[in-house]
């Protein structure tokens, strides 16, 4: 049995590692500030836990104090590579300050005596920056390209820092691009069939070339339930899934999952007039190491994306 906090439990993948966390029966505290990427209904559902679940909203920057637990999962941040890039005053707000607050909050346990809760940190495959051939391990050197991937570094720089001079224990997880039912739009698989829906052509980066990997969120999550089962510590972890395609590739299979039609022509259904400053041809990550833990995907996408394509499509999201 295990007491947790998740941060950003109203999230796309927050609200995946949620629903696996209370499924293994642990207490779970919920922490979000309801920006708009959060999904209110979600609080319906978890509330059927029962005293399982509780609920704090909230900043991760305005928390005091935090309730004994084992785990404090950090899955709170500002993800959108293309709203960073517009401003990234946010993004620094959230991705570093938040995550200088919740260690601080974590070395007052050490201070006070008490067992110091486990640090399981939610950062990127982006902090690596992009790789032409092969896969990034976790040893690394991180070479974030955007103000987003930047902000995620610093943060897995501070939580280094504070395992080595406070020792605060820590677990930093780095996921490649997630997807599944319940995204919010501005992601590419919601985002198609918002334009799809609207008879609207896809905007497309960089000719659709950027290669990315693709995992689906409740393998994220059961990644994050697997690390705390084995009982990891002070230790980093790729999750990857080994699923890469580019993402004109993506596209063009959403666009038939949503059409039913076999021969689709891209072109007329995407525009090419986007092109993303600082933009990474591919990322791709080693997950060897976690896969050693006994981890592996159960969902693959060509497998997926019908079922999801369908949900989206009964679900408009503006």
């Amino acid at each position: 049995m295990k007491v947790v906090y998740i941060t950003g439990c109203l999230g796309f993948i927050g609200s995946y590692v949620t629903r696996a966390c209370l499924a293994k029966g642990w207490y779970v505290k919920g922490v979000d500030n309801m920006t708009y990427a959060a999904n209110k209904n979600l609080l319906k559902e978890f509330s059927e836990y029962g005293e399982n679940f509780t609920f704090v909203k909230s900043d991760i920057n305005d928390l005091e104090f935090l309730y004994d637990c084992d785990y404090v999962i950090n899955v709170a941040a500002e993800t959108h590579v293309g709203n960073s890039i517009v401003d990234s005053v946010d993004f620094v707000n959230s991705n570093i300050c938040g995550v200088h607050t919740l260690l601080e909050l974590l070395r007052n346990y050490r201070q006070e005596g008490k067992n110091v809760p486990t640090f399981l940190h939610f950062s990127t495959d982006e902090v690596y920056g992009d790789i032409e051939q092969g896969a990034h391990v976790e040893s690394d050197l991180l070479k974030p390209s955007n103000p987003y991937s930047a902000t995620k570094a610093a943060a897995d720089m501070l939580i280094l820092a504070w395992a080595r001079t406070y020792k605060c224990p820590y677990v930093i997880v780095r996921p490649t691009n997630n997807y599944g039912k319940g995204q919010y739009v501005e992601k590419l698989v919601p985002k198609t069939c918002k334009y799809l829906k609207l008879g609207r052509k896809i905007p497309l980066h960089n000719n659709g070339t950027p290669v990315r990997n693709w995992l689906h969120a409740a393998d994220t999550a059961k990644a994050i339930t697997t690390i705390i089962d084995h009982g990891s510590q002070n230790e980093v972890y790729n999750i990857a899934g080994d699923y890469e395609q580019p993402n004109a590739d993506a596209v063009l299979k959403i666009i038939k999952a949503y059409t039913g039609e076999e021969n689709v022509s891209l072109p007329d259904y995407i525009d090419l007039s986007f092109s993303r400053a600082g933009q990474d041809v591919r990322y791709a990550l080693d997950d060897e190491k976690l896969r050693q833990l006994g981890w592996k995907p159960d969902r693959f996408f060509d497998e997926e994306i019908d079922g999801i394509v369908e949900y989206y499509k009964s679900n408009f999201i503006w």
